[in-house]
């Protein structure tokens, strides 16, 4: 009996061509999904018929009330992380706004006769504060002294100790390390109690000549407020790889804005990384189809 499989989210219609599907082939039909779903009636609907669903880490959230209306579904085979493509993705955007970019190349395309409009932020001996100092803070943080800058933590639970041993300056408030950065980089886990952990009052306590740096989760950051805050030119720029609403609306303001750069939560993928994810996507379903489950998450 063929088993039906969904592979949901695959933007770049990588799923099928970075793994080796053969040893399976046979024994599965295999539906791949381009688009998502937020709305919990389409997405039932949609997935109700599948045994096997392939997820792309969180693209779509799996909630209890979406479990309770797929009644054939039996493995969600899901990716995690590796490598080091997010810490990678992170200086882009910090080299990105520090340096205008993006700006700059559209006034290039446009055939803008001003040859140069901005003057670059200089990273040497500029102060780069990392809320969350874990392992992606501490690999930002080893690449932020090669340029010379002067890199400073805090997070609710980081102490001086964890911070000493990353050679990054604990600093005891989240308030101290906003008004004292020239960038400012979110490493945090969400949590209900990191929600919004940078919100209007804070972004008020940035330089105006700041950037702010979200690769961990949209949620992190006050999205209205940050709006805000670059609409009015509070901070200079953000660099945004993560948004509340994923994928951005298109009629979402960020998307208009001139003083941020923004990427579609593609920090965590390279072709290396894709070719981990779906292989041992392909792993585990096998393991499945011959009774033997591998990888499981209690």
């Amino acid at each position: 009996m063929v088993v039906r499989v969904a592979i949901l989210d695959d933007y770049q219609q990588v799923a099928l061509t970075t793994a080796d599907w053969s040893s399976i082939a046979d024994q599965i039909q295999v539906d791949v999904f381009t688009d998502t779903l937020s709305d919990v009636d389409s997405l039932a609907k949609r997935l109700e018929p599948y045994e096997i669903i392939c997820a792309m880490r969180e693209r779509t959230k799996f909630l209890p009330l979406l479990l309770d209306r797929l009644p054939n579904l039996r493995l969600i085979a899901t990716t995690g992380n590796g490598g080091n493509s997010t810490v990678e993705h992170i200086w882009t955007l910090i080299m990105s706004v520090a340096r205008h970019i993006v700006l700059e190349h559209i006034n290039i395309r446009t055939s803008n006769p001003q040859w140069q409009t901005v003057v670059p932020m200089g990273l040497a001996g500029s102060t780069l504060g990392l809320i969350g100092v874990g392992r992606l803070g501490s690999e930002t943080a080893k690449i932020a002294k090669v340029f010379g800058m002067k890199v400073i933590g805090w997070s609710p639970h980081l102490t001086p100790e964890r911070a000493e041993a990353q050679g990054v300056e604990f600093i005891a408030s989240k308030q101290e390390l906003l008004s004292r950065s020239d960038i400012v980089s979110l490493h945090l886990v969400l949590s209900e109690s990191t929600t919004k952990i940078i919100n209007a009052a804070d972004l008020d306590l940035m330089k105006a000549s700041s950037f702010l740096i979200n690769t961990s989760r949209g949620p992190l950051i006050d999205e209205a407020a940050l709006v805000e805050a670059l609409k009015n030119k509070k901070i200079a720029g953000a660099g945004l790889d993560v948004f509340e609403q994923e994928p951005l609306p298109l009629d979402h303001p960020l998307r208009f804005l001139d003083n941020v750069t923004l990427s579609p939560h593609n920090g965590y993928i390279n072709e290396t990384s894709y070719k981990v994810f779906w292989t041992s996507t392909v792993e585990n379903i096998k393991g499945y189809l011959d009774g033997k489950p591998r990888s499981l998450l209690e």
